[in-house]
């Protein structure tokens, strides 16, 4: 996998009352993301039926620069505020293209 593309899905379900709260939270790293080597698609959607569901749908050239991207402090910055912000854990799978 390290020298292919790799496509996320990370699945956010936020606490009730917090919805906005994870919105914000989620759309401040759209633009430094998309700006760092290997992005080739950063994109957030939220459930059209349901507002406390969030997907982010991202593209990288490499596992590499995904794991470059893990690392940026914006993305740990979340993860630390994910606890009270969230239902359970973020839920995070990783894909490779086959056709």
């Amino acid at each position: 996998m390290a020298n292919k593309g790799v496509t996320v899905i990370a699945r956010v379900r936020a606490n009730d009352g917090k919805e906005e709260m994870v919105r914000q939270e989620l759309t401040a790293p759209i633009a430094p993301t998309r700006s760092e080597p290997g992005c080739v698609t950063y994109n957030l959607h939220q459930g059209a039926d349901n507002k406390a569901l969030f997907m982010v749908h991202e593209s990288w050239a490499s596992k590499h620069d995904l794991d470059e991207h893990l690392k940026k402090p914006y993305l740990k910055a979340f993860l630390k505020k994910a606890n009270e912000l969230l239902v359970e854990p973020v839920e995070i799978t990783l894909w490779e293209q086959i056709g």
